[in-house]
């Protein structure tokens, strides 16, 4: 009964896309479990780049079908996009592939008005969201007035619940700044995304638990990355949900028994985009060569990433805190040509060497690395396909993180199309065990 969870171990951005698109092909399913259309995976399938901010990578497989969990927020008029665009490229597999939770909140257009004023109004106080509503959502759904997937195909009671919610938004979006909602045009619009919708709307829930009790293959794919998890990441530049494995189980009625494998997603270098301390940030000549390399801009915003050395003290972290079973290291490539690699072992704070991620921002900021340096390795890794494709530090390299973690590496990125993968052990491999 193999049910894998994909997660990413660093602050998002880490490729796990490409590593569900490419597992996804041994699976009978895909489950988003978390987040919202602020997450973007990029896939690169027969030279062809598609980007999914909703819809589980798994898309492609036409054998695979595709749930989207109550955890994740969802924006209607998003998730239509993508269905949309994938049609018109001739990729998708057919309505009976994807299943939206009923239970999953709704990204309003208010949500998007105040979070875009909020960070307007913070200044240089910014957080540095995505801008796409996500927190104000989360917000809602805390505090019991959010609009569900369920709502949108109730179009009287959604005008009540609609009129009530806006009396205090437009309030809210009056006091900073912003032009208020008319209530009747929001319910219009929803009322409308929610006909669309409506062949997808299914029990999630039942579905991954019948799949579990028939001993099919799942896999559960996380958004952002472990330390941008709302209570174990970098607190308050992190998302507004948890990102972590264990939300599996909480974003889609997973029972904790039934998770039988973790694999943390980690590049062989750090990236992190927005604001936030980051110990690796490399500001210089070196650090705008691996922003290039990797093609390190967002996917859903453009925003230009921040790059470092890998950080192995917020890794080991990540491993704790997920149970990691195995890593994936991605974008192996990128760090090809330089005559050394250094990596993180360690953090200087007032004087004293730790290795634990402070609880607090403002003392992660302050800490200075503690880096030690491995031989780097010769160009054309992206023709590697088997282990012993990859030039001998390569592999060291993968050895060193791997003793480090204590966690196995079972796969390594070598560029970004679906081919240029070295996996050195499959993830329902780990699972079955």
């Amino acid at each position: 009964m193999p049910n894998v969870v994909v997660v990413g171990a660093q602050w998002g951005d880490e490729g796990k896309g490409k590593v569900v698109d490419l597992y996804a092909g041994q699976a009978d399913g895909v489950v988003r479990f978390q987040g919202g259309n602020n997450a973007g995976h990029t896939l690169v399938v027969e030279g062809q780049k598609i980007i999914l901010h909703l819809i589980p990578s798994g898309i492609l497989h036409p054998g695979t079908v595709c749930c989207i969990g109550n955890g994740v927020v969802v924006d209607p008029r998003v998730l239509l996009e993508e269905i949309e665009g994938l049609r018109q490229s001739g990729r998708w597999p057919g309505d009976d592939h994807l299943v939206v939770s009923p239970s999953a909140h709704v990204i309003l257009p208010c949500h998007r008005a105040l979070d875009l004023a909020r960070e307007a109004r913070a200044g240089r106080r910014q957080i540095g969201t995505t801008g796409r509503g996500i927190g104000p959502c989360y917000e809602d759904k805390a505090s019991r007035r959010g609009i569900r997937v369920a709502d949108l195909l109730d179009p009287s009671g959604l005008r009540i619940k609609i009129e009530a919610l806006l009396d205090e938004k437009n309030a809210l979006l009056e006091h900073l700044g912003a032009a208020p909602l008319d209530p009747a045009e929001v319910v219009d619009e929803l009322v409308a995304a929610g006909d669309r919708l409506r062949p997808f709307v299914g029990d999630v829930t039942d579905r991954v638990n019948a799949w579990t009790r028939e001993g099919r293959r799942v896999l559960f794919e996380g958004a952002q990355g472990t330390l941008l998890d709302i209570d174990h990441g970098t607190y308050p530049f992190v998302t507004s949900s948890n990102t972590t494995a264990g939300a599996v189980c909480t974003g889609t009625g997973l029972p904790p028994r039934d998770i039988h494998a973790v694999i943390g997603i980690t590049k062989a270098y750090t990236t992190r985009v927005g604001r936030g301390p980051f110990p690796t940030e490399l500001r210089d000549e070196l650090g705008d060569r691996l922003r290039e390399q990797g093609g390190e801009f967002g996917s859903t915003t453009g925003r230009p990433r921040r790059c470092g050395w890998l950080d192995l003290v917020s890794l080991r972290t990540a491993c704790r805190l997920n149970g990691l079973t195995a890593l994936a290291v991605t974008k192996l490539d990128v760090l090809q040509g330089l005559r050394e690699v250094r990596v993180c072992t360690a953090y200087r704070l007032d004087g004293r060497t730790i290795d634990h991620v402070p609880a607090r921002a403002e003392d992660l900021e302050r800490c200075e690395p503690v880096y030690e340096t491995l031989p780097g390795w010769e160009d054309g890794i992206g023709e590697a396909r088997r282990p012993q494709d990859l030039p001998s530090n390569a592999r060291r390299y993968l050895e060193y993180v791997e003793r480090a973690t204590g966690c196995p590496v079972i796969l390594a990125s070598v560029g970004p199309d679906r081919e240029q993968t070295v996996e050195f052990r499959g993830p329902f491999e780990l699972a079955d065990r």
